[in-house]
């Protein structure tokens, strides 16, 4: 029987041929791997087998006391969770010491988003000055179409189809999904398009020689614009794209599409828009209704 880091081992590159998880995700693996084999060590448990439910209780409570958050927690459990049963289906282990093992709840934190005046205020940034078309389309892209940045990014002009409307973008898990692309961003991409050479196999948006833009560039570029534009309020690439999937639903109620649109492999995932669309209803409701709130005095 391997020993359990050369299991992990095993697992991690499973992970990285089948998966094709992000380099974060898969960093976050064997970090979270890493501690549990050093937890074992400590306490001179020789493999995975040994390990029960009461352990691995031990083993999170432990992680707790030096710090790890509730949400750390929960993620070092899934990991420890998606490595066990990978073992179970190729017979190296018989049961799964993390079942039934929980870890502290955690409070979902909902995203912020612009609202329709301050999203148009930002995308609407001018076009004047050599970077201008650019910014503008790739403003115009990210509300219009809820790209992740790293989808952004990896975009070449093959990969549009501006005639029809669409684009196809390379998601997570190297998964890919054809979105919308609305009209204001098509006009954006046709201008910047006619003011480059845009060979098919070329990057849309480019930086310094002409070289495929970073994701660091980005988000300077966006923190800058914002500023230009009087926005306060923190701006960065997902804000665009929270902005995006909270506006469509809040309009259409149509949580499917949304989720296809975002590339969510979970619903849940994209039921998260469906509480802001609650937190802005109570706000409606708390203006408007004659009996929504006390009076001072009431009882």
């Amino acid at each position: 029987m391997p020993r359990p880091a050369e299991q992990v081992h095993a697992w991690l590159e499973r992970l990285r041929i089948e998966r094709a998880p992000s380099p974060h995700t898969l960093s976050a693996y064997r970090r979270d791997s890493d501690k549990l084999l050093a937890w074992m060590r400590d306490r001179e448990i020789a493999d995975f087998a040994a390990l029960s439910p009461d352990r691995m209780r031990a083993f999170v409570a432990a992680e707790h006391r030096k710090g790890l958050s509730p949400t750390s927690l929960q993620r070092l459990l899934s990991s420890c969770r998606s490595l066990f049963r990978q073992l179970i289906r190729e017979g190296q282990l018989e049961h799964d010491p993390s079942a039934g093992v929980r870890g502290p709840k955690t409070r979902r934190k909902l995203p912020q988003v612009l609202d329709t005046d301050d999203a148009t205020q930002l995308v609407e940034t001018p076009i004047e000055g050599p970077q201008g078309l650019r910014d503008r389309a790739m403003l115009e892209l990210f509300y219009s179409s809820g790209l992740r940045l790293s989808e952004l990014v990896g975009l070449n002009w093959r990969d549009l189809q501006l005639d029809d409307g669409l684009v196809r973008v390379l998601g997570k898990g190297s998964k890919t999904r054809i979105v919308p692309v609305g009209r204001h961003a098509i006009r954006a991409l046709e201008a910047l398009r006619d003011s480059l050479d845009a060979a098919p196999e070329s990057p849309v948006f480019r930086g310094r020689n002409d070289a495929r833009i970073s994701p660091r560039t980005i988000q300077a570029r966006m923190q800058k614009l914002a500023l230009e534009r009087g926005l306060a309020q923190r701006i960065h690439p997902h804000l665009l794209r929270h902005s995006c999937a909270s506006h469509l639903l809040e309009s259409s109620g149509e949580l499917r599409a949304v989720q296809e649109l975002l590339g969510h492999a979970d619903i849940a995932t994209t039921q998260i828009y469906t509480h802001l669309d609650f937190q802005h209803l109570a706000k409606v409701y708390d203006a408007a209704h004659p009996r929504a709130k006390r009076k001072h005095g009431d009882s």
